[in-house]
């Protein structure tokens, strides 16, 4: 008997465990692709706008990305030249 009720405890577990998951997972994938969008949206510079109006025909906008200084101290390697034994 004891047997019979283990194994009908874990067959109802089993269900109660697939329709919750039935239920609940579209709402957690929902909830991930939304916070990954604003993260997304966050790190390329938030709510751009995109020929909302703003702007007349033939105005240019330019976009500067900051100015990096190179490092002529950094070493990259030394130069080998080879030659083509026959």
């Amino acid at each position: 008997m004891v047997l019979l009720q283990t194994i009908l405890i874990i067959i109802l577990v089993y269900l109660g465990l697939k329709l919750l998951l039935k239920w609940l997972a579209p709402r957690l994938l929902n909830y991930a692709i939304k916070k990954t969008s604003e993260r997304f949206g966050q790190q390329f510079g938030g709510h751009q706008d995109f020929g909302g109006g703003r702007t007349q025909q033939g105005d240019t906008t330019t976009v500067k990305k900051p100015f990096r200084k190179s490092n002529p101290s950094k070493k990259v390697g030394e130069y080998i030249d080879f030659e083509e034994i026959d």
